[in-house]
C-alpha cells in the first residue's frame, strides 16, 4: 500500500512586502485508498499545501518533507512527481492554445507510463470516460480548455484523473464554480477513480456540499497555516453548522 506523508512542512512565498510564511508546520499522512478532506477559511494554506506537493515553483519549502513511499518528493521534478503517481486537479485549469485535447491526453498518458497506449484500446477508453462525464466527443478535437466553461474545465481535470490512474490525487477546490448537476458528475468521476484504482484522495474545499457525494474518511481543518483540528466525517457536519468562527477567535481556540 502506497503512503503519502507530509512532515512538519513549512512553506513561504515572496510578495511585494517580502517573504510571507503560509504553512507553519503541517503533518499529514494519506494512505492509498483513503479520502481526506482539507477544509478551512480563505488564506489558511489549503491550496499552498496542494501546490507544494505538486512542485509549483512559486512556493518555497523552508523545512520539512513530503514522502511518497519513503522517497523524498521535494527532490523530484514536477514530471517525476507525476510519474511517481501524484496528480493535481487545479482550481483554475489553464488553457493551452494550439494543443488538441486528445493529443494532450495521449501525450500525458505516454509520459506517465513510459510508452504510448495502443490506439484502438485508448480511443475506446477515452470515449467511455468522456461519456461517463457527459462530455461530448467533439471536445476531444478542441484545444485544451480553450473556450471551455468552468464546469467543462473541471470535467476535463477529472477525465485526466480517470485516464492517468495516479496513486494519489490532490483536488484543489474542484467544486468551485460548479452547479449542482456538474458537481454530481465530477464527484461521480472521482468516486469511480477511487474505486477502480484504490486512489488516495486529498480533497481541498471550503464547503461541505461536495462531501455529500465524495465521502471522506478523515477531515482536517486548516487555520493560519496549521492543522487546527482533525476528525472523521462528523467534523465536516459540525463545520456546516458552526462555520470557522470558533477557530478564528483571538485565543485561536474554541
Amino acid at each position: 500500500m502506497s503512503v503519502l506523508e507530509v512532515k512538519d512542512l513549512h512553506v513561504s512565498v515572496e510578495t511585494e512586502q517580502g517573504t510571507k510564511q503560509i504553512l507553519k508546520g503541517v503533518d499529514l499522512t494519506v494512505k492509498q485508498g483513503e479520502i481526506h478532506a482539507i477544509m478551512g477559511p480563505n488564506g489558511s494554506g489549503k491550496s499552498t499545501l496542494a501546490y507544494s506537493i505538486a512542485g509549483h515553483p512559486k512556493y518555497h519549502v523552508e523545512s520539512g518533507s513530503i514522502l511518497l513511499d519513503g522517497a523524498e518528493v521535494l527532490e523530484m521534478s514536477v514530471d517525476e512527481r507525476a510519474r511517481a503517481g501524484i496528480f493535481l486537479a487545479m482550481q483554475y485549469p489553464v488553457e493551452i492554445p494550439g494543443v488538441r485535447m486528445t493529443d494532450f491526453l495521449r501525450t500525458a498518458k505516454t509520459a506517465i507510463d513510459g510508452e504510448a497506449p495502443a490506439i484502438r484500446g485508448w480511443v475506446k477508453e477515452v470515449g467511455e470516460a468522456m461519456g461517463a462525464l457527459r462530455m461530448d466527443k467533439s471536445f476531444g478535437e478542441r484545444n485544451v480548455n480553450e473556450g471551455f466553461s468552468g464546469g467543462e474545465k473541471k470535467r476535463h481535470e477529472i477525465l485526466q484523473l480517470e485516464l492517468l490512474k495516479p496513486k494519489f490525487a490532490v483536488l484543489d477546490e474542484t467544486d468551485s464554480g460548479l452547479d449542482v448537476d456538474a458537481l454530481k458528475i465530477v464527484s461521480e468521476g472521482v468516486n469511480r477513480a477511487h474505486a477502480a484504482t484504490d486512489l488516495g484522495v486529498l480533497l481541498i474545499t471550503h464547503y461541505t456540499r461536495i462531501l455529500r457525494y465524495i465521502k471522506p474518511d478523515f477531515v482536517h481543518v486548516f487555520v493560519d497555516g496549521k492543522v487546527a483540528e482533525e476528525g472523521g466525517p462528523e467534523l465536516a457536519e459540525r463545520l456546516e453548522n458552526e462555520g470557522y468562527d470558533r477557530f478564528l477567535q483571538p485565543s485561536g481556540v474554541a
